[in-house]
């Protein structure tokens, strides 16, 4: 454990699929007040292809473990292009990011440290990296802080783009 922070900092795995589902489960914002999504909206073909089959040759990822070895937060890439273009989708080169981090361990630096890891991890293979995130979501500042700059938008959420 590294004496900065309260949790480690290590790749995603094959073995790690329902903890992806969970993670993403967990990245669907939900403003304020509103009610939770069902989970069977994991289901919708354009929700699951960020994790479904999970260990493509292309796919990368982080999870951010605590102290007692729990799962806390994730961070995944995953390059959608053709029918599975994602709500990121920028072109056919440039993977979309998706993570999350467990409501109770929100606002400690997890999420910085895990999209610090990624971007530093796809240097050299990715020129790009995209992702969508809902008006609203918090998150926002997180991105831009770590260099993300919007290039659209749909009126429910923004596409950002990250020059690696």
């Amino acid at each position: 454990m590294d004496e900065s922070r309260p949790y480690n900092i290590r790749p995603l795995r094959p073995s790690d699929q329902s903890l992806l589902w969970e993670m993403l489960y967990q990245s669907l914002y939900v403003a304020e007040g509103g009610a939770p999504f069902e989970r069977s909206i994991l289901n919708q073909p354009e929700i699951a292809r960020y994790v479904k089959d999970w260990g493509r040759d292309s796919d990368r990822g982080f999870v951010a473990v605590a102290e007692d070895d729990r799962p806390v937060g994730a961070i995944w890439l995953r390059l959608l292009s053709g029918e599975e273009k994602g709500f990121g989708y920028v072109d056919d080169e440039t993977p979309e990011l998706g993570m999350a981090v467990s409501p109770e361990y929100r606002g400690q630096g997890i999420g910085t440290g895990l999209l610090s890891s990624l971007i530093e991890s796809v240097k050299g293979a990715y020129e790009n990296i995209s992702l969508s995130v809902a008006n609203g979501n918090p998150a926002l500042h997180l991105y831009q802080r770590l260099g993300f700059e919007i290039i659209g938008e749909d009126g429910h959420s923004i596409i950002m783009n990250r020059k690696i």
